[in-house]
């Protein structure tokens, strides 16, 4: 069997909400059904039945997300009934595990044209409960929050391992020395380069705004912030001796991406360059506790599989989940050169809307190496509960 080469002709998203802002009143289904269509429409000489798959990213799926939100997506996109769709969750790798698999069932010849995405509203995350063990209980229940984290825990498993994300982090900061003031400094840097990325129209090839939203902009970019301004933010999870803080940490969003994958013939049916071809991909596991160094060995097995070095990287875009987890990653790459990391800003400042991230990023590298003519990136993200995911793309 020969493995065939997998391009990426478009990738788009929505501009990323914040937690209870403009997208909020929006499904997660709709903001998925409204990243499917765009991509379509922006290929009209494609057959929407010639999509073999929709794959899609979710990391919760307890409420507008249930029942296999890339087939709602289909059907809310209005492409034929006849295009199937499977929803994936790796958490916060949700929507990159998506074009991987998308990737993987056209390199092995099971489908040539293939929509694979992500979407999460965190918004609109509902509260959970548990079935009681009896019938009829006289005394209250509990509700669990659904928005983030651990919920519902297994108390057969360590208590170490089930430690809060932002306790996490203070981990890989503790494991790295790495300051309060490092953290803000690069949480700054990540807005700079956001906000200055938008002014200059970067993102005007890939963010579809969702109509009847006032939104055409990631909604958590801060312009004005300062290092005066992160610094009176107190510590969120230590409130003794903690560094890590809302203003140096990824926000809780809303938003959807997509990309449209194809083999050499369907490349043929849309008529289109593509953007860049898939090269390789990686996923590996760490402690739970550790999971912002996840990315570490998963980026390391990606390029050997792609036969590539950290020299040869054009550019690289990392999920910053918390400031401190992405500069942990970085202090392991000591190769890497850290200005190619993130050049149109990171997650700390666009947001991490869970499910939709890692198509976010698949989706951002594929467009920097267009608008580059050639290179090779990576897009890499930690995972909750301890993995990390890679993706080596090339133009």
């Amino acid at each position: 069997m020969s493995i065939r080469d997998v391009y990426i002709v478009d990738a788009v998203r929505t501009p990323i909400g914040k937690f209870g802002g403009a997208l909020a009143s929006v499904r997660p289904d709709d903001l998925a059904a409204h990243v499917v269509r765009a991509l379509v429409d922006r290929s009209p000489a494609l057959d929407p039945a010639r999509v073999d798959d929709v794959y899609f990213g979710d990391a919760n799926g307890a409420g507008e997300d249930n029942r296999d939100v890339a087939r709602m997506a289909v059907l809310l996109a209005g492409l034929p009934v006849t295009v199937p769709g499977v929803t994936v969750n790796r958490l916060c790798g949700s929507g990159l595990e998506a074009v991987i698999q998308a990737a993987r069932a056209i390199a092995l010849g099971d489908a040539s044209v293939a929509i694979a995405g992500g979407v999460e509203s965190m918004s609109r995350a509902p509260w959970v409960m548990q079935k009681p063990e009896r019938a009829f209980p006289a005394g209250h229940q509990q509700l669990h929050s659904t928005t983030l984290g651990w919920r519902m825990t297994n108390p057969r498993m360590p208590a170490a391992w089930t430690v809060s994300l932002g306790e996490g982090a203070e981990l890989v900061a503790d494991r790295h020395g790495i300051t309060r003031e490092q953290q803000d400094a690069f949480a700054l840097a990540s807005h700079r380069k956001a906000a200055e990325a938008w002014a200059k129209g970067l993102y005007d090839d890939e963010v579809v705004p969702y109509a009847g939203v006032d939104l055409t902009r990631d909604e958590c970019i801060r312009d004005t912030t300062s290092m005066e301004a992160l610094a009176k933010l107190k510590p969120a999870f230590r409130p003794e001796g903690g560094t890590v803080t809302p203003g140096n940490s990824s926000p809780l969003n809303d938003g959807a991406a997509a990309l449209l994958l194809v083999d050499e013939e369907g490349l043929r049916e849309t008529g289109r360059e593509p953007l860049a071809r898939i090269r390789a991909s990686a996923v590996t596991g760490i402690e739970p506790q550790l999971f912002g160094l996840g990315p570490v060995e998963a980026v390391r097995r990606a390029l050997g599989k792609a036969g590539r070095s950290f020299a040869d990287l054009t550019t690289f875009e990392l999920n910053e989940a918390f400031a401190a987890q992405s500069l942990g990653c970085l202090a392991e790459w000591p190769e890497l050169d850290p200005e190619i990391v993130n050049p149109r800003g990171g997650a700390v400042a666009i947001g991490h809307p869970l499910g939709a991230s890692g198509a976010r990023l698949a989706g951002s590298v594929a467009h920097q190496l267009a608008a580059a003519g050639s290179g090779t990136g990576l897009a890499a993200l930690c995972i909750g509960v301890g993995q990390g995911l890679a993706l080596v793309l090339e133009r």
